[in-house]
């Protein structure tokens, strides 16, 4: 065990306080728990301060009026399972307190303690960290596809966003649509992504897909083709603008201007018209879309379905206005602002960067080759460098006929700038690939390009990360080619922008709201990154988006499009089989099949590790209130599951007693409790109920379970289904089944469902 400092706490304030300030801060309340913690070196980090509770005068007492009971927070469980006024008024309190662990441990124990302990689920407590699972702040739950036995058994915790989510630069929700998606629910699942991506046929065929880099199913077989899904959703959202990109239904006065409808301009557009502001698209380009239409090769961007998703925009509301360059004669920045109630810059980056040697005008630009309909291509191609632009000009060059195309490019293979997924493509396609070189001359005769001499690159960047690439003169080699397409990256061209503050070629823009220092302006996109990805570009939009509608006087927020269940959210109990993973080729996605099949691998990254504390179900059935140092609530919004907490509450705040209402006279109470063992084990399932009934017809009842979910899970449903009843042996059983109607098993537990039935069946009958 680590070394710590101790306080001997004489008062709740002075704990609060002293756990308040402490950094990584520890309460001991009965000690029975925390301590074997500790010595197993359960968490990455061992606090540094340890305060004791127990010294801390006036929190160990039961009393009883005619309002309830009062148990102080350091009320040992032994004496609640003895007190005269616990058994005869809430035995249900006292059967569930003389279950928990041995004699000697109840005798150590407190209520408090009992309430807020940390989770029992053998990865969460596995010694020196070994699976740094959700719950502790790791990336996955080890026991959705591992040891899941006496794991729960009605859905799982989002305890933090799933490792697809926090790793794509949109922060979709892809676990949630994906439930939507294995429901048959295509609309939600649309609505889903389209609340953080209004172009998802677009990225389905072209983003990186960073989050099936992170998703915690290819350690287990193969990553979910989450892209192919996405291309999928976003083909039935075309296909279906009319009902799933509608108008606004409440219109503003308010105007707002993009410049340049790339998209970040197309994101920012459709979140400010579902706004309900007047949105005007300005473009210089014929075409809108930006790169999406222009500069991505068509093989991977249907020019057609860019097409129709502007298109979908207009329907909207969107105004389009093409061949219309701010900055020109008569359509100044300044002139715009005044026009419009904000504007927001996306224009991109499309200047060409070029390389300082002579006879550098030989050579076509990367840009330039994209942009053009039908480009003239050479018999022998090399394209120099090495990013996602270089990728897509030496494929294109193949595919428009050059027999044979090079790329070469500074950077080291692992280095270079382009997504592995493309660099692999490429050679795939026939591309010759040379890292590590840089030009050092341009070959010609005759004014044609014959090719380059390239020098040895020993380093690209300085200690400080800074662009210094050296070269070694010794080693040098010679590509002959007789076209030669430059792709070294691209600059923004601000020339527009007056008044803009901009720095090494971009504009400067806060990273939170992307506003600029002209109020009312904001910028996003490659304009103001650099070149990225079109998911970046999207979630710049987007953020610019609800800042401006707050600058609008708006509400900057989104709706929680995940349904959730008593809390919890309902597992994909089928991801367990080994499954390969369906994917999709440049010409046919998925199939309504390959769909369904692809999103039922998702695990649905979740905390499936269960509430087992014996007491949280009794208080919740009696409908008993905690009070803390802060405030009082009811025992049901008490509980939760989130990273290194089990209960609501906040840093330093503390249990000060619990209140439980006077119980109706003949009330029945029960607490019956499923395990291995009588003593020391911990529940496999409990339930706590509390009936309200005469001559055996139930009036009212409050029904909880322990140990089959994150948080105590109380059984609504049945409690509805059973007022007006009389307890028999019919009733007992539809109620056992209504009580698992909802249940989804994970692979190993399938064996709860028919605990928990029981438990419900002996708890009514009890009632008879």
């Amino acid at each position: 065990m680590k070394k710590f400092a101790h306080l001997s706490a004489k008062s709740l304030k002075e704990a609060s306080a002293a756990l308040s300030a402490a950094g990584n801060s520890l309460a001991i309340a009965g000690g029975t728990d925390a301590l074997g913690a500790l010595k197993d070196k359960v968490h990455k980090e061992s606090p540094a301060l340890l305060v004791d509770l127990k010294t801390i005068n006036g929190l160990d007492f039961i009393s009883e009026d005619k309002s309830g009971l009062r148990i102080g927070a350091l009320t040992p469980l032994s004496a609640i399972a003895a007190h005269p006024a616990v058994k005869a008024g809430y035995n249900v309190l006292s059967e569930a307190a003389r279950s928990v662990a041995s004699p000697q441990l109840r005798n150590m124990a407190t209520i408090a303690g009992n309430l807020c302990q940390e989770p029992r689920c053998w990865y969460y407590r596995s010694p020196d960290d070994q699976f740094h699972c959700l719950r502790k702040g790791g990336t996955h739950c080890g026991a959705l596809l591992g040891e899941n036995r006496y794991h729960s058994i009605f859905g799982g915790a989002r305890v933090a966003a799933p490792a697809c989510t926090a790793a794509c630069p949109g922060n979709i929700g892809i676990a949630d649509y994906l439930a939507r998606v294995r429901k048959g629910d295509l609309k939600g699942a649309a609505e889903t992504i389209l609340s953080n991506n209004p172009l998802p046929a677009m990225t389905g065929r072209v983003c990186p897909h960073l989050c099936e880099s992170k998703c915690n199913r290819g350690g287990y077989d193969e990553a979910v083709s989450i892209r192919a899904m996405e291309r999928f959703v976003g083909d039935h959202i075309l296909a279906h603008a009319p009902e799933l990109m509608k108008p606004p239904l409440k219109q503003t006065r308010k105007k707002v201007a993009m410049v340049g409808s790339g998209p970040a301009g197309l994101a920012a557009a459709y979140y400010l018209r579902m706004a309900g502001h007047q949105v005007t698209v300005f473009d210089r380009l014929a075409r809108a879309g930006g790169m999406l239409a222009y500069a991505i090769p068509a093989y991977r961007l249907p020019r057609k379905l860019v097409a129709e998703q502007i298109a979908a925009l207009e329907a909207m509301g969107i105004v389009f206005r093409l061949n219309t360059e701010i900055g020109a004669k008569g359509n100044s920045l300044r002139a715009l602002r005044k026009a419009f109630d904000s504007v927001f810059l996306a224009t991109g980056a499309w200047a060409q960067k070029n390389i300082r040697l002579e006879k550098s005008e030989l050579l076509t630009s990367g840009m330039a080759f994209l942009t053009e309909k039908k480009p003239a291509v050479g018999r022998k191609v090399l394209v120099i460098g090495g990013g996602n632009v270089a990728v897509d000009v030496a494929v294109s060059a193949r595919r428009a006929g050059a027999a044979k195309v090079t790329m070469v490019c500074l950077e080291s293979r692992g280095a270079m700038p382009a997504f592995p997924a493309e660099i692999e493509e490429a050679v795939k396609a026939g591309v010759r690939i040379l890292p590590g070189w840089g030009p050092r001359s341009v070959l010609e005769a005759g004014g044609k390009v014959k090719g380059i001499e390239f020098t040895a690159c020993t380093s690209v960047l300085d200690a400080e990360g800074r662009f210094a690439p050296c070269f070694d003169e010794a080693r040098k080699q010679v590509v002959k080619a007789d076209q030669v397409i430059l792709a070294v990256g691209q600059a923004a061209e601000l020339g527009y922008a007056a008044g803009i503050k901009t720095q090494r070629g971009v504009i400067i823009a806060d990273e939170a709201t992307q506003a600029t220092n002209l109020s009312g302006v904001f910028a996003g996109g490659d304009a103001v990154s650099g070149p990225a990805s079109v998911i970046h570009a999207i979630a710049a939009g987007r953020r610019a988006a609800l800042a401006i509608e707050e600058y609008l006087g708006g509400a900057r927020k989104l709706a929680n499009v995940r349904a959730e269940v008593n809390g919890l959210l309902e597992l994909n109990a089928g991801c367990a089989a080994h499954s390969a993973r369906t994917s999709c080729t440049e010409s046919k996605g998925l199939s309504p099949e390959g769909l369904r099949a692809e999103a039922g691998r998702c695990i649905d990254c979740s905390c499936v590790a269960v509430n087992a504390s014996d007491l949280a179900p009794a208080l919740e059935a009696l409908g008993a209130r905690i009070k803390t140092t802060k405030r009082t609530l009811a025992a049901e919004e008490f509980f939760t599951a989130g990273q290194l907490r089990s209960t609501v509450l906040d840093k330093g705040e503390l249990v000060e007693e619990i209140l439980v209402p006077a119980q109706r006279p003949g009330s029945r109470q029960a607490y019956q409790k499923f395990r291995i063992r009588n003593s020391i084990d911990f529940p496999i399932a409990g339930l706590a109920g509390v009936f309200s009934a005469a001559g055996g017809k139930i009036s009212e009842a409050r029904l909880v379970l322990s140990a089959v979910a994150p948080i105590p899970f109380r059984l609504k449903a049945v409690e509805a289904f059973l007022e007006g009843r009389t307890a028999g042996e019919r009733t007992a059983a539809a109620a056992g089944e209504l009580a698992v109607k909802e249940a989804r098993p994970l692979a190993k537990n399938l064996f709860k469902i028919q605990v928990v039935k029981a438990l419900v069946q002996k708890a009514v009958l009890s009632v008879s």
